[in-house]
């Protein structure tokens, strides 16, 4: 947190606080940093932000509608862990098989 130390005689403000007693407060966090260059990064390379869009989201949406994993069934972090576990190894299983194909799967388990 950061108080202003000439708050009390500056003519401008009215503009940055309405308490009648303190200086102008301004709280920051202390990664506040590390959040600013991640900012500035994005908006340097929006078509990575585009592309991460594209790979990345894809696989929540089709965890979410139509394998129907919209929400957890279970409590607690260990048994959402694991049900989230099985539901990315259940969205894998059926990625490979249809880049591979069944026939491709079966053979390299056999």
């Amino acid at each position: 947190m950061y108080e202003g130390v000439a708050c009390k005689a500056c003519a401008l403000r009215s503009r940055c606080t309405e308490s009648k007693r303190n200086n102008r407060r301004i709280y920051r966090w202390v990664h506040d940093a590390v959040l600013e260059e991640l900012r500035q990064r994005l908006a340097q390379n929006p078509d990575k932000v585009k592309k991460r869009a594209h790979l990345v989201e894809h696989p929540f949406g089709t965890l979410k509608h139509p394998m129907d994993s919209g929400y957890f069934l279970m409590r607690g972090f260990e048994k959402v862990s694991a049900e989230m576990s099985l539901s990315v190894l259940a969205y894998n299983i059926k990625r490979v098989l249809n880049i591979l194909g069944l026939k491709k799967v079966l053979q390299a388990l056999a």
